[in-house]
């Protein structure tokens, strides 16, 4: 059993949702995104996801794509995102990283993984990679003991869907909404119908991401997944932030919110995997 696995199982050995936190690499410096990260796990994060900055952000909203922008401005590299990864998961949070595939591509597929394992990383979390063509990173991730995380969306067949999750291991990426990342104001209301299709396939744990933005939302959330993924709402404490001590305290003060959103929301479904 991975890390990641063993955290959403605690979660729900604890009869609630895990937490997922995500900021990118680099923003608004390198050590600033890690003391952001790692104050977010020491608020209540169970997983955290750190994003791997690229140039063309297809899934990401305005928030995110700032951020990335700033980082990728300030000379963020792959060594800068392992060297997070690194930093965090010593802090004793399963870390993942976000990332579009092309970074991964051109990396290597396999020192990517090997060097992310070295690193204690979990896995990688792949928005824009299909099981059909993950092969290469299938294949790494299990010589390295990585979790893969793929997405599934609203539009997916029941095909799709078998297809998605017999790929994945760790958990379930379900995005609740069509679009780009970015909070709102409430949960799409099609997010738990998308769960339950999701675990007639697979009994890995099923977390919703895109959108939430406050603890209400995470406990509306957690009433039917086994995980909540909060991204945007960390990324915007930060760029609000006068000061990088300000956005870390913003991060710390938002996860525990979300925290005790995620422990409120009694699962009105039964959990496919934990």
């Amino acid at each position: 059993m991975t890390a990641v696995s063993e955290a959403f199982e605690k979660a729900g050995a604890e009869g609630r949702a895990a937490l997922v936190g995500y900021l990118p690499a680099g923003f608004p410096s390198v050590d600033g995104a890690i003391r952001a990260a790692v104050a977010m796990a020491q608020a209540g994060a169970d997983v955290v996801e750190i994003g791997l900055p690229y140039s063309d952000p297809l899934m990401d909203g305005p928030v995110i794509q700032e951020a990335v922008h700033r980082a990728l401005t300030g000379g963020i590299r792959v060594a800068d995102v392992l060297a997070t990864v690194e930093a965090v998961a010593a802090a004793g949070v399963p870390t993942l990283v976000m990332t579009y595939w092309n970074p991964v591509d051109h990396y290597g597929v396999t020192a990517f993984a090997r060097d992310l394992a070295a690193a204690g990383g979990s896995g990688i979390i792949t928005p824009d990679l299909t099981p059909e063509e993950a092969g290469p990173w299938l294949a790494a991730a299990q010589e390295y003991d990585l979790d893969r995380v793929f997405l599934v969306a609203q539009s997916s067949s029941s095909r799709r869907l078998a297809l998605i999750t017999q790929a994945c291991q760790g958990f379930v990426y379900a995005a609740s909404l069509m679009g780009i990342t970015g909070a709102r104001a409430s949960v799409d209301s099609h997010a738990a119908g998308l769960v339950g299709r999701v675990r007639e396939h697979t009994s890995l744990p099923v977390a919703v991401g895109l959108g939430v933005r406050d603890g209400a939302q995470a406990r509306q959330v957690a009433g039917f997944a086994d995980g909540v993924i909060v991204g945007s709402a960390f990324v915007s404490r930060l760029l609000a932030a006068a000061s990088p001590d300000e956005g870390v305290a913003a991060v710390q003060e938002l996860a525990a919110d979300l925290a005790a959103g995620v422990r409120g929301g009694a699962q009105s479904v039964s959990a496919g995997g934990g």
